[in-house]
């Protein structure tokens, strides 16, 4: 009598299971956005090791990461790889039937048209500075039903942020150059690029400022020894190894570069990816307060 009671409540619960079970998976639902047309179960795919942090904070689920030599978040570590940033593989992204490719609005240029070709639907999203990335982690949150996640994530950034900029209020500002290499060459980051920002907000100032600046400039050692720094930040992209050996190379056989008072008074100072990346990333907090601790070291 016993058994039959109790096999009598668990389905008379059923329906009252189903429906709980069938809400709580509605509010989580994953839905992509494309166009005017709502997609259910999305299958996302992220190009770079950025987008890819990002996503695992927002609890989304990928079919497809970039090859990386960083970390990676753990529950993406069996995931296929689809080559790196710059050179994705489109054909494999292909095979995968993503309904969305997300990469940087830096690369747009050079990826547009190969993913166009492929009729793969790409988002190029600006992580060109810390204001951006928040904004798109936000954009994103909405798109796939995370909006609590992404408020989440970027309130606490915004906070932690704060408290860094709040700590270096009043202190002189030295004045910073920035070089950033790449195997072979290097380029000078303006204040409107992401580590630009970085250091605007550590309380340094950009050698190279202006609103309408781009990115990057191109190196000319005669005007940036004018700008007679006080600080130099050398960051390595791509092989680190190399690009520091080539900074070396370089800061021995240009001669120009002893009569800096940066290089005089031992003040330059070698970075590596991930905590500087080449685009806005979820290590924010730990580059800021690298950055303060270099640029406010003797105050």
């Amino acid at each position: 009598m016993l058994r039959h009671f109790l096999s009598v409540l668990v389905l008379a619960s059923m329906p009252f299971l189903l429906v709980a079970c069938g809400q709580e998976q509605a509010e989580k639902s994953e839905v992509s956005k494309i166009g005017n047309t709502e997609i259910e179960e999305p299958r996302l795919i992220t190009t770079t090791s950025a987008l890819t942090d990002i996503m695992a904070e927002l609890d989304l689920d990928l079919v497809g990461m970039p090859e990386t030599s960083y970390d990676i978040p753990e529950k993406y570590k069996d995931l296929p790889t689809v080559g790196n940033a710059m050179d994705p593989d489109e054909e494999k992204i292909k095979t995968l039937k993503p309904t969305e490719v997300f990469s940087v609005t830096s690369l747009e240029e050079d990826l547009e048209e190969p993913f166009k070709a492929y009729g793969i639907n790409t988002r190029f999203v600006n992580l060109q500075g810390i204001d951006q990335m928040f904004e798109a982690i936000e954009e994103i949150g909405a798109d796939y039903n995370r909006e609590e996640e992404a408020e989440k994530l970027v309130g606490k950034l915004k906070g932690e942020i704060k408290e860094l900029v709040t700590s270096v209020e009043g202190k002189v500002k030295p004045k910073v150059l920035i070089l950033f290499g790449v195997p072979g060459s290097y380029l000078v980051p303006t204040e409107n690029s992401y580590v630009g920002d970085l250091v605007k907000k550590a309380g340094g100032q950009n050698v190279v400022e202006g609103a309408d600046q781009p990115e990057y400039l191109a190196s000319n050692t005669e005007y940036l020894h004018q700008s007679n720094p006080d600080i130099i930040i050398r960051l390595s992209h791509g092989l680190p190894e190399q690009v520091v050996e080539m900074f070396d190379e370089e800061f021995k056989t240009n001669d120009i570069w002893k009569h800096f008072n940066a290089v005089k008074n031992n003040r330059v100072y070698d970075l590596e990816e991930p905590v500087y990346g080449t685009t806005a990333n979820l290590h924010v907090i730990e580059a800021l307060e690298g950055l303060i601790e270099i640029l406010h070291e003797e105050n």
